[in-house]
């Protein structure tokens, strides 16, 4: 019976007083290697171990620690000085902290695997579904905004609706900074969120709409700012992401059924017959893509909107909460809430009709040439 390596302790070697989101490197560090389960050891002394070493002198995503955890012997390096290493031995794990010390090239390489960050190294993030380089650059104090953003921007989502992707990220930018700075946590600010969200629910139901849609507004921003702070932080928790998803997903149906009763208010209520089947589609709609989306993930190991770059880019626009929201604003702008959520239901049928083919056209992809690979795996086709 083979007997299970045991995990490596985690070390970060040299003092760098510069501050990232408010931590010091052996800060950042320590969370990162204390969210893997990882014992973290004091440097002083030489290594007696195999261990995983980090460099003070440098910043880097938590992608590379994920990979370099993951592969005894690596040795990232940046600018011929290695930045992070799984040293696999006492002996290579001194020689590795030496260097890292001096901030020199390493005067040999035998028994390590070294992957220089200038040969463009990419990683496929299946939680954030995307494949990048992600970052690695010195920390020094000139370049601490330049990582901030590097960092923010890093903890992205690659596959997600378009506002998310591309309105709200300058804006949760800087509210995630400012965040940071006054240590306000991830789980504030999704309190502070689903208030807001609460608030619009309201809104809408006695059909003040664009009151609503800016209560909405600031609860969506927030709603990406949380879970930036927790990753740029390291601060990431199990109730943090019950909470904060638990919130994704009971609210919208509220919002969709308020956003009916409140036309009332505007001498626009639909009949009952109208009321029950724009109800039914965006209800049903909404619960039918979340089960077919399970089911993809059941059957298949991946997101349905990993599969090919159709998927992700379909995403984009799908009938989620944020896409439906544009819908319902451009509606507004016509003042006719009405005539928008029953666009919203039609587009929540389009939407899961093409969930449903997507779902039957994997099955039989997977019959005929075996497990299905996402694009965004290394050498998939797109």
């Amino acid at each position: 019976m083979n007997e299970v390596a045991p995990a490596p302790p985690v070390a970060t070697i040299g003092h760098n007083p510069v501050r990232l989101w408010g931590l010091i490197s052996a800060q950042r560090v320590g969370r990162i290697a204390r969210a893997a389960k990882l014992a973290v050891i004091d440097p002083d002394g030489p290594f007696a171990t195999p261990a995983i070493l980090a460099n003070a002198a440098h910043a880097w995503d938590p992608a590379w620690f994920a990979l370099v955890l993951s592969r005894p012997g690596m040795v990232l390096i940046l600018n011929g000085v290695p930045a992070l290493a799984h040293a696999p031995d006492a002996a290579s794990a001194n020689r590795i902290a030496e260097a890292m010390r001096r901030g020199s090239p390493l005067p040999r390489t035998d028994g390590l695997e070294a992957v220089a960050f200038e040969s463009g190294p990419t990683i496929e993030n299946k939680q954030l579904r995307k494949r990048e380089t992600p970052f690695l650059l010195p920390l020094t104090p000139d370049t601490v905004r330049q990582i901030e953003r590097a960092s923010y921007f890093g903890a992205y989502k690659g596959v997600t609706d378009l506002l998310t992707k591309y309105l709200w990220p300058e804006w949760a930018l800087v509210l995630t900074r400012i965040c940071a700075r006054l240590g306000i946590t991830p789980n504030m600010v999704t309190t502070i969120g689903a208030v807001f969200c609460v608030v619009a629910t309201a809104l809408f139901a006695y059909g003040h709409y664009w009151a609503g849609m800016a209560a909405g507004l600031v609860f969506m921003v927030l709603d990406t700012v949380d879970g930036k702070l927790a990753r740029c932080t390291i601060t990431s928790s199990a109730w943090g992401n019950v909470f904060d998803h638990g919130m994704d997903l009971v609210h919208p149906p509220f919002w969709w059924w308020f956003w009916a009763t409140g036309l009332a208010f505007w001498g626009m209520a639909y009949d009952t017959a109208t009321f029950w089947w724009v109800q039914a589609a965006i209800q049903g709609g909404y619960v039918v893509q979340r089960l077919i989306e399970g089911a993809f993930i059941s059957a298949h190991g991946m997101h349905i909107h990993v599969w090919r770059r159709f998927d992700s880019r379909f995403r984009l626009i799908t009938a989620r909460r944020n896409p439906n929201m544009v819908i319902l604003f451009a509606s507004m702008l016509f003042a006719r809430p009405d005539l928008g959520l029953i666009a919203v239901a039609w587009w929540t049928v389009v939407s899961c009709l093409v969930h449903a083919v997507r779902l039957v056209q994997a099955s039989v992809a997977r019959a005929r040439q075996g497990a299905l690979v996402s694009w965004l795996s290394d050498g998939a086709p797109a």
